[in-house]
């Protein structure tokens, strides 16, 4: 366990995958420049990897005031226990009081073996952060400019406020995409701190043989128009119809959990707080009752479009435009006049 130090750095773990930032990573670098800000104290990025040095840059650009960067042959791939022994070594040399990382498939193998292994507190899939203070309830002691590390709990129902007095780093995973992912300034400076860290023999005990990698079929991240579907749909069979309004407006296609659960279309296109999270210009929900948790990953896109028959669906609060009616009726209705318009 590493004592709290209040000068610490806010750190993020800069994730890469064959020479390409992660989305997410440039995310959490505007939010921990921000909370950095706050805490007065500078804020870092953490770069392991081959031949990678030049994303440091990105990362400047995007707030970090320097990059630790660690390049060796070992790490051209991530592995946990290489990646894992880069992280311990450089929070043990260098004390940071935040780190974060993505909630990506990466980032939720490598943060609680870190954490196990520094004696630190993690909290899982973040929706937020911010600093504050916490009161103890028994003993009234206040303790500073915590991070307060803000999630869903029980099934969505609440939203958790976490927090870490003792156990030091405070480290938390963040959901993709509930940080707005800035412009980037590369007007910034920062510096480029090369770090060189020794492995053992334990951690290279897993060799990469072979990598095979299947490309996501969709990406609702950077769809600027997205037409989902939810349980309302009916069958996978119906759910055509959804394809073919995201067609003639030129819109991704999303799906809620129960349309996901119920076999209409692959696990990719689920929005929501076990899905993506998504912020396009035009979202359209068709038969989506608009549970708290689908509501978590669609409720700050610029426009929303709800076609529900039940006038009392929680979808309407956040909804912009409102349709009470049979989707199957009005979802080709729409597609017609669609299509006029356009010819």
């Amino acid at each position: 366990m590493i004592e709290p130090n209040r000068d610490g750095e806010v750190w993020v773990f800069a994730e890469q995958e064959d020479g390409s930032l992660n989305d997410v990573s440039l995310e959490l670098c505007g939010k921990a420049r921000e909370l950095a800000d706050q805490l007065g104290v500078k804020m870092a990025a953490v770069l392991p990897g081959w031949n990678v040095r030049e994303l440091s840059y990105r990362l400047i650009a995007h707030g970090a005031d320097q990059v630790y960067t660690v390049h060796d042959t070992e790490l051209e791939h991530y592995r946990t226990m290489t990646y894992s022994r880069v992280m311990c070594s450089l929070v043990a040399k260098h004390k940071p009081q935040i780190v974060i990382y993505g909630a990506t498939p990466i980032g939720r193998d490598l943060a609680p073996r870190v954490a196990s292994e520094m004696r630190a507190g993690l909290t899982a899939d973040c929706t937020d952060l911010d600093i504050g203070d916490y009161t103890e309830a028994k003993t009234k002691k206040v303790h500073k400019n915590l991070l307060l590390q803000i999630r869903p709990a029980f099934g969505g129902n609440i939203i958790a406020t976490i927090v870490n007095p003792e156990r030091w780093p405070q480290m938390a995973t963040v959901r993709e995409g509930v940080m707005r992912l800035g412009e980037g300034d590369p007007r910034r400076s920062g510096a480029i701190v090369e770090e060189k860290v020794e492995f053992k023999d334990s951690d290279l005990a897993v060799r990469l043989v072979e990598r095979h990698r299947e490309e996501r079929k969709v990406n609702l991240k950077a769809a600027r128009t997205i037409v989902a579907g939810g349980g309302g749909v009916g069958s996978k069979d119906d759910f055509q119809v959804i394809h073919d309004l995201a067609g003639a407006i030129g819109g991704a296609v999303g799906a809620s959990r129960a349309a996901v659960d119920g076999g209409f279309i692959s696990k990719d296109h689920q929005v929501g707080q076990t899905g993506t999270t998504v912020r396009p210009a035009l979202y359209i929900a068709c038969g989506i009752s608009g549970a708290v948790q689908h509501r978590a990953g669609m409720e700050e896109s610029a426009k929303i479009i709800a076609i529900n028959w039940d006038k009392e669906a929680p979808i309407f609060s956040v909804a912009h435009y409102g349709i009470v009616g049979d989707l199957n009726k009005v979802v080709p209705m729409m597609i017609k006049a669609i299509k006029e318009r356009a010819s």
